[in-house]
């Protein structure tokens, strides 16, 4: 018996896949998705300081945040970003309340502006969900557009819940997204779940601290986090991969409002940049566990209201 253990112990990975009758890949589509589709690369995009930026940093699939790239299109803030296809990003909307879109190839290069498609407005959030389709949604006023595989923004679908800005958004369970607090006459705290096919459900009564101004990202392919936000704060709350907020999590690193958030890596994610009493260049990177990081020093320009996608 024993010497059978040790011919199984010396088999390929693969013989072992053949043994037990399947391979990882097939493992990857019977959960409904496949890791090859997950984004791991980042990318944070535009913002401001004193006067509204239009400058890239890309982010590695181990977490390393490279330096300013000039942009390409329109330089604004208060805008949105997220992942879509497969290994594409687009940013959207933003400024002095514009309609306009950038999209991000697999390589990271960022096209010119596209004409927008339904309200112009600022304050928004996006995220992905289905798989390989996105959604921008609430800001300034409050309707939602969907984003096909190939990046093309659908006309406004009316709002459903509370009307709000600068809350945050992420993808969670594989294929569904959740938009979650923000600011209407006062902080929120409260979400709002996509499912996947892209319809909003009503309000769900938030956990936690009520704030705006945060970021969201994903993390472990199949949960989201949202964190920091005004005050400052440096907190975070959970989102498990069947959308349920956990309590306050106290955070680690500079609290900070007004900042991004993506996911690298395929299973990790990152905050960055922000401001907190000045304009910071700096990074958390985020565990697969959902675990923040101490403070990174940043990379490139220093600047806040910018937004960021895995691609």
């Amino acid at each position: 018996m024993a010497n059978e253990i040790e011919k199984y112990n010396l088999l390929a990975l693969s013989d072992i896949e053949k043994i037990n009758g399947f391979a990882d890949s097939d493992i990857e589509k019977l959960n409904g998705f496949e890791f090859s589709a997950l984004p791991d690369k980042g990318i944070f995009g535009y913002g401001g300081t004193y006067s509204d930026m239009s400058m890239t940093n890309l982010v590695s699939n181990s977490g390393v945040v490279a330096t300013d790239v000039t942009g390409v299109g329109t330089a604004r803030q208060l805008l949105a970003a997220c992942e879509y296809g497969t290994g594409n990003a687009i940013f959207g909307y933003g400024g002095a309340y514009v309609s306009m879109t950038n999209l991000v190839n697999t390589s990271g290069v960022v096209a010119t502006d596209t004409t927008g498609v339904g309200t112009a407005r600022n304050g928004l959030a996006a995220c992905a969900y289905g798989t390989d389709k996105g959604i921008f949604g609430y800001g300034t006023s409050d309707p939602t557009n969907l984003v096909s595989n190939t990046g093309v923004v659908a006309s406004d679908v009316t709002g459903v819940g509370t009307g709000r800005q600068v809350l945050a958004a992420c993808e969670y369970g594989t294929d569904k997204g959740i938009f979650g607090y923000g600011y209407e006459s006062g902080a929120q705290s409260m979400t709002n779940k996509v499912s996947n096919s892209g319809v909003v459900a009503t309000d769900t009564t938030g956990v936690g601290t009520d704030r705006h101004y945060l970021a969201a990202c994903s993390y472990g392919t199949d949960k989201g986090v949202f964190g920091y936000g005004t005050g400052p704060q440096s907190m975070t709350n959970l989102v498990s991969n069947t959308g349920v907020v956990a309590t306050d999590t106290t955070g680690v690193g500079t609290a900070r409002g007004n900042l991004a958030a993506c996911e690298y890596g395929v299973d990790k994610g990152i905050f960055g940049y922000g401001v907190a009493g000045a304009y910071v260049s700096m990074t958390n990177l985020v565990s697969n566990s959902g675990v923040v990081a101490t403070d990174t020093t940043g990379v490139g320009t220093a600047r806040n209201r910018l937004a960021a996608a895995g691609y």
